[in-house]
């Protein structure tokens, strides 16, 4: 046996979203923070994003974070998050994926009955509060980044779909939302396939008629995600949402991303933000927002501060992880197909 490349990683869910964990084999990433070590890393190695991401190893629903050492005195751990399109600067579920495996496998020591540590991810230090018992990580609960709404209720013109109404709002990611039932849709896992062409189309549409840049932090733009929503339903949920995590680029009739399994860390976060702008959540108040297949993560308005000009909220969000394997990938020299591939029946492009 010979490889190139062997990467250890540890295979986790939160809530049913998908988030490998790279725990060694990655190269040595240069950078005074976590953020420049992700930045070098795009740059000089996203073979290793697209190699994990992609097949024979990945599926287009599946995220991926490498741990890193953490470049801020006050964390415990950095992690890089890695999706499809990009590298996000903060996501919840795989904050929920990465706590787990940090605990569960020792390489943090576990406290029970709560642990506390933080984390570095490139958009900055998240507090986390680990609920723990017999070994096992009961529950994660991070603090994360102010979130705010830059657009209330805009007319968004969604070629194939006519005009409808959206919200546009940070949460760690820059997320175009409207209520699915202008499209008609009910978000339950089996209707997937029609969410993702509703959610990328009306992504292309915010994008050229909305386009959108963090006032703090230029780097980033977006929209880059969309997310569908509903009111509170009869089983207890005061929100449900899907979220579709882009493929690439909209193409008419196509499909072009892939369902967020969980009911999105960072989604619920935006989601929030857009509530409380509009005066329908208040601070300290819970807000239980379930995903496509019901799981649900638990956001809470914890404070509230300004980003720029805008009013922003700072939440917690709250959601529950397993390890679902262990793994070594190996990458022979030989092998065709160095960065991984992609084939047109179930990826964009």
């Amino acid at each position: 046996m010979r490889a190139s490349k062997v990467i250890t990683a540890v295979e986790a869910h939160a809530e049913g979203e998908g988030g490998r964990v790279i725990t060694a084999g990655l190269p040595h990433l240069k950078g005074t923070t976590v953020k420049e070590m992700m930045q070098f890393m795009a740059k000089h190695h996203d073979d290793i994003r697209t190699l994990m991401l992609q097949e024979p190893r990945g599926n287009p629903a599946l995220c991926c974070n490498a741990i890193v050492p953490p470049c801020h005195p006050e964390a415990d751990a950095g992690f890089i998050i890695m999706e499809q399109t990009e590298y996000p600067p903060m996501s919840g579920s795989n904050t929920i994926c990465v706590v787990t495996v940090l605990l569960e496998t020792g390489v943090i020591a576990m406290r029970e009955p709560v642990t506390h540590l933080t984390l570095e991810a490139p958009a900055g230090l998240i507090k986390v509060k680990a609920t723990c018992k017999d070994g096992k990580v009961e529950r994660v609960k991070f603090r994360n980044l102010p979130a705010f709404a830059m657009h209330l209720d805009v007319p968004l013109d969604v070629p194939g779909y006519g005009t409808i109404t959206a919200d546009i709002a940070w949460g760690g990611m820059f997320y175009v939302i409207a209520d699915a039932g202008q499209f008609g849709l009910g978000l339950t896992s089996d209707e997937g396939f029609k969410v993702v062409k509703a959610c990328e189309a009306m992504l292309a549409a915010s994008q050229v008629q909305f386009p959108v840049t963090h006032p703090v932090d230029a780097e980033f733009t977006g929209p880059t995600i969309s997310q569908l929503t509903l009111p509170p339903d009869q089983e207890g949920h005061d929100g449900i949402s899907a979220v579709s995590v882009s493929g690439g680029t909209y193409k008419p009739g196509g499909i072009t991303g892939a369902l967020d399994r969980s009911p999105c860390g960072t989604g619920t976060s935006a989601k929030m933000a857009v509530l409380h702008a509009k005066g329908l959540l208040a601070q300290g108040q819970e807000f239980v927002n379930a995903g496509p297949l019901r799981t649900t993560f638990t956001g809470r308005i914890e404070d509230t501060t300004k980003v720029g000009p805008y009013d922003a909220i700072i939440p917690s969000i709250s959601g529950r992880g397993w390890i679902s394997g262990m793994s070594q990938y190996l990458l022979d020299p030989s092998d065709p197909f160095q960065s991984g591939f992609t084939v047109g029946d179930i990826w964009a492009g």
